[in-house]
């Protein structure tokens, strides 16, 4: 299942797609104007973006740029071959005209996560990190974190919204190679919260440990 942003204004074409995209065993946010959904997108973790252009205050490409590290297909009646190559040398991953069927939609979202596996990718905020290679990513702008911030971080993510101990955070990130003080977490996660901006995201549980906290 993937999580997908729908901006589009028009409330029986959103409404179509979230009605569809959930039968096909996604989960679906929207977002009505441009606004709304920059919002939505620094609170909460997102696979995929489905972009009009032609919204009621931002349009498309300007809300195109503050969405980083995300997929995103432009779902628009500007179907020009300028409007075209503009989109998608934005960074955009495809581009469909409306009128539109419904099931080309669907295929060309699955192509389009499957292409980006999404179960080795997380997004939060404006945040990508690939857990398979490494690699973490702050508005599209590579991120250096040493071994230990990493593994901290690829812990935090895939317990998301479980408070994990000082105790498990240790014995995750550094296995057999540390015998110190817990509070050497303490450190880390600072560190963590800087370099990535999620004062936000990670929670200081008291006496207990840390969560990172992303809304479902």
């Amino acid at each position: 299942m993937a999580r997908i942003l729908i901006v589009e204004d028009d409330r029986a074409i959103s409404g179509l797609m979230v009605r569809t995209l959930t039968v096909n065993g996604h989960q679906c946010l929207t977002a009505f104007r441009g606004s709304e959904a920059v919002s939505v997108f620094e609170k909460q973790s997102v696979d995929l973006v489905l972009l009009d252009i032609n919204l009621p205050d931002l349009d498309g490409f300007s809300v195109a740029k503050k969405l980083k590290g995300v997929p995103i297909i432009y779902v628009t009646a500007r179907g020009e071959i300028s409007d075209r190559i503009r989109g998608l040398d934005s960074g955009g991953e495809d581009y469909i005209v409306k009128p539109f069927h419904i099931q080309e939609l669907v295929s060309r979202v699955n192509v389009i996560l499957r292409r980006y596996n999404k179960k080795d990718i997380f997004c939060l905020g404006r945040v990508k990190a690939d857990l398979q290679s490494g690699k973490v990513f702050l508005n599209e702008e590579e991120i250096v974190l040493t071994k230990r911030e990493f593994e901290l971080l690829k812990m935090l993510i895939l317990n998301k919204n479980i408070t994990l101990t000082r105790e498990q955070l240790l014995n995750g990130a550094w296995e057999w190679d540390y015998d110190g003080d817990e509070r050497t977490v303490d450190i880390h996660i600072q560190r963590l919260r800087k370099k990535l901006n999620w004062e936000s995201y990670i929670k200081t549980i008291y006496k207990t440990g840390y969560r990172l906290e992303v809304m479902l």
